[in-house]
Parts: C-alpha cells; sequence; structure tokens
C-alpha cells in the first residue's frame, strides 16, 4: 500500500463489504443493531467456513488457512502444468 487513497490498495476489503451489503444487508430488514451483529455474524461465517472462492482453488478461507499453517507434505512438491498450457 502506498497510503495515497488508490483503489488498488484497499481492494479485497471495499469487496467484502460489496459483497457484505448486497448478499446480507440489503436483502434483510434488521430493525435493531442486534440483530444486524447476528445476521452479519452469520453471513461472515458462512463465508469463511461454507462458501468456496474461485481464488483459493475454490477453497474455502478456512481451508485454505488450515493448510497454510500445517501443509499437508505432498502439497510442497510443485505444482505441475496439467493442461499442458504455457503458464505465463
Amino acid at each position: 500500500m502506498d497510503s495515497k487513497g488508490r483503489w488498488m490498495d484497499n481492494i479485497m476489503i471495499e469487496r467484502l463489504w460489496r459483497s457484505l451489503k448486497y448478499e446480507c444487508v440489503y436483502l434483510h430488514a434488521f430493525e435493531t443493531g442486534s440483530e444486524a451483529k447476528i445476521g452479519i455474524g452469520k453471513w461472515i461465517t458462512f463465508t469463511n467456513e461454507h462458501r468456496p472462492h474461485s481464488s483459493l482453488d475454490d477453497q474455502t478461507p478456512d481451508e485454505a488457512y488450515r493448510r497454510r499453517r500445517h501443509p499437508h507434505p505432498n502439497s510442497l512438491r510443485p505444482r505441475v502444468n496439467q493442461s499442458r498450457k504455457p503458464i505465463c
């Protein structure tokens, strides 16, 4: 981050807020702050534990985190380009 307010500096958090608003907040008419807290908490739990992300090779964020902390011995081998297409 270069702290100049460029969109690339915080694109991940902007994407998270956008998804949260469109998939949770705008779909539910939370009447109290405690309802919103519970609803948003459920959405965050779902997103982290059950929703696969394409940027994580279709793993959930929790699965990706656990694999980085405790990698399987076979996952340390270099990945093979199985499609035979150039990588670059």
